[in-house]
């Protein structure tokens, strides 16, 4: 067993890496690309936790002995398979680098299989991630994408994303759309932990490029607050107005919003809870209609009505806050705003001569 800390683990690199939290620590927070092998599951570490509280730590730690001893061979076929799989050495961690991850890692040991262990545990991570992030200073040029909801201003930039573009997807990073609607489909938004912990991973990643690519989003997007440095490169940034009819834009939307989830059972209540949060901001007449047209599952409509009386508007006293001449790039068609984009980027910044 090798200890490892969070500097050295980021300089030789990691491709493997294991978590022993419990399920629920994991779901909470976790190493971007951790896969979870608990050593407890959220009850079992309930319990030991009341067992401390009321018995002191020995009495603990022998009850996790009892708990742990008839998992060791099933724990330590999953760690081995995740090697073999990855064909790199495990690292494993839990909360700060104490018995749960100290455990794993020996049984690991004493059954032959080579594993490193992260000093402080997903605290000195964390830690880390919040010491690079709060003084972090954008020195490259940020090019922000603007539009209407609907435009395909998330699928431009998962299109530039793979072609091997440095591009923040900030809503991927958040698990959240950044709209009113945008938890609907995505599961449980990420938390600033989790959203801090993905854009230090991004950033890393990015570390030599010469620009970024940004969709023009909010101070928040779901549970997530931009950090400082973001908001600042957005006052110098280079800017992207992409458009597309309104047609175009509610069929989109419907694709990408209605068509995957509305066989779900609670998929209306859903749409009905977000309408009922902004339903005084929108005309009284117009708000009737889009209720209406909720209800007889005519979504089309709804969405249609949202984007004239409520986005659209929102959008434009959005975009009148920055100063700065804008590109305009026609979405009409995704592939050829896509290499229009690219274009833009060549004859602005040079790309693909760098």
């Amino acid at each position: 067993m090798q200890d490892i800390s969070v500097e050295e683990m980021l300089h030789q690199g990691y491709g493997n890496l294991i978590d022993v939290r419990s399920p629920g620590e994991f779901a909470r927070d976790t190493i971007p690309g951790a896969v979870n092998i608990p050593l407890f599951s959220d009850a079992e570490r309930a319990q030991v936790g009341i067992m401390y509280k009321q018995q002191g730590q020995q009495a603990a730690q022998w009850l996790g002995m009892q708990i742990v001893s008839p998992k060791i061979e099933s724990l330590m076929k999953a760690i081995r398979q995740r090697a073999e799989e990855t064909g790199e050495e495990p690292t494993i961690f839990c909360w700060r680098g104490g018995m749960r991850s100290r455990a794993m890692a020996t049984f690991a040991t004493f059954s032959g299989i080579p594993v490193r262990r992260l000093i402080g545990g997903y605290r000195a991570y964390r830690q880390h991630v919040v010491k690079t992030i709060v003084p972090y200073e954008l020195k490259v040029p940020l090019v922000l994408l603007h539009g209407m909801t609907g435009v395909g201003k998330t699928e431009l930039l998962r299109r530039l994303e793979a072609r091997g573009l440095p591009v923040l997807d900030l809503e991927r990073m958040a698990g959240h759309r950044g709209s009113v609607f945008g938890h609907i489909g995505k599961g449980r938004p990420a938390n600033q932990k989790m959203f801090d912990a993905r854009l230090f991973e991004t950033l890393r990643r990015f570390r030599t490029a010469p620009f970024f690519l940004m969709e023009a989003e909010s101070k928040r997007i779901g549970n997530a607050v931009l950090p400082a440095f973001l908001m600042d490169a957005k006052e110098r940034a280079l800017h992207v107005d992409v458009t597309a009819p309104l047609d175009v834009r509610v069929e989109r939307l419907y694709q990408e919003y209605v068509l995957p989830f509305a066989w779900r059972p609670d998929y209306q209540d859903s749409v009905m809870a977000a309408y009922a949060g902004i339903a005084r901001r929108i005309p009284t007449a117009q708000s009737h209609l889009l209720r209406e047209a909720i209800q007889s599952g005519d979504y089309r409509t709804a969405i249609a009505t949202l984007l004239v009386y409520y986005y659209d508007p929102r959008y434009q006293n959005k975009r009148n806050a920055y100063v700065g001449s804008f590109t305009e790039v026609d979405a009409t068609d995704l592939n050829q705003a896509e290499e229009r984009i690219v274009r833009y980027l060549e004859e602005t910044l040079g790309w693909g001569t760098l």
